[in-house]
């Protein structure tokens, strides 16, 4: 079924009745085991927050919090640990000379600075682009990985431009975690990488007697990467309940919002947000697919309610940064306001209903919000 624009057309929301019936291919299992030998590993908390169930009346909600995850304040270490894995371990196959390789890539701040952190754990160089917007303190934190970076006069998708092309010097590698056509094996490891924050919320359910797993998972989006992790993990159970899944934009960057809405994959001119890892214009190529097909909604929040969302998570003791509370924000969006009814039933939620919201960075993650707030 092609997906529809709600006729609330205020709301910038976007539905697909039969994403819970899609199904694809699992990540591969030894991800989760490649993360847990880390020196490092500790699986993330799994929080309840019983205030924010009754505000929605639903059963339960409970945030994943990423504010510390690898040693780095979001996320994004998950996929750029297991991708510069992998293709170290291709180029060692390859029979070249072993000699460090330099890790290019293009960020808004934490990816950049998690595959820097990689590379020099792993004796590598890195060599990061970041483009305008970028506070100085990302930047500084870059730096102090030992990386190069590089500052781009331009958005995002111009960063990735000029790392793509610095990339293809002798002994360099781009690990980006977006894809292209004709660039998608570094992205789709990324991605894998991030399975193991889904292993982890199972388990985490599990031991909260959630054995089923949640019927709504919020997430955030900026090229789509998580969400295709996300989506890879929950449409790729051959039985049982399916979750419903909602991905999460800013308003001024609403790629994959407005690529369901026309039904393929757009790019938008981007403006500028506080929640700056989201900040991106052009759906990733390999994560459309898994969007377009296994997202059930998706919606798009103002900076105001994100850090709203996120002074709200503080006060119940959970730190999150905007991008992370951008999660918290999108599903007051859907289950408040008019409309909310037809929004709450076409997530199939119910006053028993499991929630979980994916925090996918801390306050220190994003030195805007923190130095405004």
């Amino acid at each position: 079924m092609t997906e529809t624009v709600s006729s609330l057309r205020a709301l910038p929301w976007s539905v697909r009745p039969d994403a819970r019936m899609w199904r694809c291919e699992p990540a591969p299992a030894e991800v989760r085991g490649f993360h847990a030998a880390l020196p490092d590993y500790s699986p993330t908390p799994l929080v309840e927050l019983p205030l924010l169930a009754a505000e929605f009346g639903v059963g339960r909600v409970f945030v994943k919090d990423e504010s510390c995850r690898l040693g780095l304040p979001a996320f994004k270490a998950l996929g750029a640990s297991w991708a510069v894995h992998r293709a170290l371990a291709e180029s060692a196959a390859s029979g070249k000379e072993p000699s460090p390789l330099t890790l290019v890539t293009a960020t808004d701040g934490n990816h950049g600075r998690a595959v820097a952190r990689t590379a020099r754990l792993l004796g590598q160089h890195a060599h990061v682009f970041v483009p305008q917007g970028v506070h100085p303190q990302a930047v500084a934190a870059i730096v102090a990985e030992q990386a190069k970076v590089t500052e781009v006069a331009g958005p995002y998708d111009e960063a990735v431009r000029l790392a793509a092309l610095a990339a293809a010097a002798p002994d360099a590698v781009l690990v980006q975690d977006t894809a292209w056509p004709g660039y998608e094996q570094i992205p789709g490891w990324i991605v894998e990488g991030y399975s193991t924050l889904c292993a982890e919320i199972d388990e985490q359910l599990a031991g909260e007697g959630v054995a089923a797993g949640p019927d709504l998972v919020s997430i955030p989006v900026g090229v789509g990467s998580l969400a295709q992790a996300v989506v890879t993990h929950y449409r790729s159970r051959p039985s049982g309940r399916a979750s419903a899944l909602l991905s999460v934009e800013p308003e001024t960057a609403a790629c994959v919002l407005e690529s369901l809405t026309v039904g393929e994959p757009v790019s938008v001119t981007t403006g500028d947000t506080i929640m700056a890892g989201l900040n991106c214009g052009t759906p990733s190529s390999i994560a459309w697919p898994y969007l377009h097909s296994g997202l059930d909604a998706a919606v798009a929040v103002s900076d105001a309610d994100s850090t709203s969302a996120a002074a709200g998570l503080a006060a119940l003791g959970v730190s999150s940064g905007p991008c992370g509370a951008a999660t918290l924000a999108g599903l007051r969006t859907v289950l408040t306001g008019a409309g909310a009814e037809e929004r709450r039933t076409a997530l199939g939620l119910d006053a028993t209903s499991v929630i979980v919201l994916v925090s996918t960075e801390g306050p220190a993650a994003n030195p805007h919000f923190t130095a405004d707030h």
